[in-house]
């Protein structure tokens, strides 16, 4: 319908362009993979019979396509919101997509017999998957580990101050802490202080 569309209102250089895509893309996805999964040499790798689950969903994947290309009007075209006159199985369209599949297939044989095709390469195909199944988790690992590292080390520098800070504050032959303010106080004396910090207290209030 979009190729029509381009050759009705007169997109020939977009039309073009549209048949070179379809071609490549039945080339590439309908002729080139199928034959390369399937007959050529043996890689190795025994697969087994898919689960229930991926067997019903491809068949009704199946019948979809099957049902929506055989009856598009009654399917497709009646959920487009303007009016619509294309007829896919005219003799035209008929031709036309029979013509691009032939000379596709006839490309694939021509450049298979001329051995026109890259070798292959053992490689991996890095795909969008990638950032979050390789680069997220080693990211986060990584900074995960900086970050605890962290923790750790700051964690062990302040208990080692505050055991310091313990061991210089008493006088383990005297058996007492060492320091005035270490000293245990009588309460008179705490009573004092907490007078003069009212004190204090109070002189700052008034002058604010």
């Amino acid at each position: 319908m979009i190729m029509a569309a381009a050759v009705a209102e007169g997109y020939d250089v977009v039309w073009l362009l549209l048949l070179f895509a379809a071609a490549g893309v039945f080339h590439h996805a309908g002729i080139k993979i199928p034959y390369f999964a399937f007959f050529a040499h043996d890689s190795g790798i025994r697969t087994t019979e898919p689960p229930k689950n991926m067997l019903v969903a491809m068949t009704l994947a199946a019948v979809a396509c099957v049902v929506l290309g055989t009856f598009p009007a009654q399917t497709v075209y009646a959920l487009l919101p303007w009016e619509h006159s294309y007829q896919p199985y005219d003799v035209t369209h008929v031709l036309t997509q029979l013509q691009l599949l032939f000379f596709s297939a006839l490309a694939f044989v021509w450049l298979n017999l001329k051995n026109m095709y890259p070798p292959e390469l053992p490689s991996t195909n890095l795909d969008a998957d990638w950032f979050y199944r390789k680069l997220a988790p080693a990211v986060v690992k990584r900074v995960a580990s900086t970050t605890y590292g962290a923790y750790v080390s700051v964690e062990n520098s302040v208990i080692l101050s505050v055991k310091r800070m313990v061991q210089n504050s008493y006088d383990a032959e005297a058996g007492e802490p060492k320091g005035y303010f270490a000293k245990l106080w009588p309460t008179e004396t705490m009573v004092v202080w907490v007078a003069i910090l009212l004190v204090v207290y109070l002189l700052f209030y008034y002058l604010h």
